[in-house]
């Protein structure tokens, strides 16, 4: 999956941006108060994708 659409996912089902860093981006969904890393290459294993997904408590893309 490509990082900018799962950004996208993300951002529509209501996760902000919190924080960029090296390696990572920090997303972030306040109202479960859950946090995530997205690692900052143009490709996402879909797995991996999925993951971030649970960690933020929103639907899988």
């Amino acid at each position: 999956m490509k990082r900018v659409d799962l950004i996208r996912h993300l951002e529509r089902c209501g996760c902000e941006f919190l924080r960029e860093g090296d390696n990572h981006t920090i997303y972030v969904n306040r109202p479960v108060r859950k946090s995530s890393s997205i690692p900052r290459h143009r490709e996402v294993n879909d797995f991996l994708a999925r993951k971030i997904c649970a960690d933020l408590q929103i639907s899988r893309p």
